[in-house]
């Protein structure tokens, strides 16, 4: 089970440890919220997740390249 875990942490979009920093509430609660969500819901909240992680990805692009522009 730790592996699977370990593999999520590591591959995964890191959206549930974003989402915990700034609210500053722990991962693993944000994870389970997910989880139960999807299941009472038929999956509509893993739409808002990959929604979530695409606006991650792209902040984190346009961050970088605005880091560029002035150095």
């Amino acid at each position: 089970m730790k592996g699977l875990q370990d593999f999520f942490e590591k591959y995964a979009f890191g959206v549930c440890t974003k989402l915990g920093e700034k609210l500053r509430i722990p991962t693993s609660s944000i994870r389970l919220f997910f989880i139960y969500l999807s299941f009472m819901t038929f999956g509509s909240p893993l739409l808002i997740y990959l929604m979530l992680a695409f606006m991650i990805n792209i902040r984190k692009h346009v961050r970088r390249r605005y880091s560029l522009w002035y150095y």
